[in-house]
């Protein structure tokens, strides 16, 4: 884990490079399709999504 944002932001090129090469896998909502989607830690520690456009949560 990085120790600041400056180290998080440092890779957002990279990323962004994957994005449009089409290497990147992005996440959709099953249930509306939106690709707004969050990670979040779960009740018992996993890991869990939600769509910041509908509201649906799913892990």
């Amino acid at each position: 884990m990085p120790a600041s944002i400056l180290e998080e932001a440092g890779g957002l090129p990279n990323v962004a490079a994957k994005i449009r090469s089409g290497d990147a896998t992005l996440l959709n909502c099953p249930s509306c399709g939106s690709s707004h989607v969050a990670q979040v830690l779960g009740d018992n520690g996993g890991v869990s999504y939600v769509c910041t456009a509908c509201g649906h949560s799913w892990s």
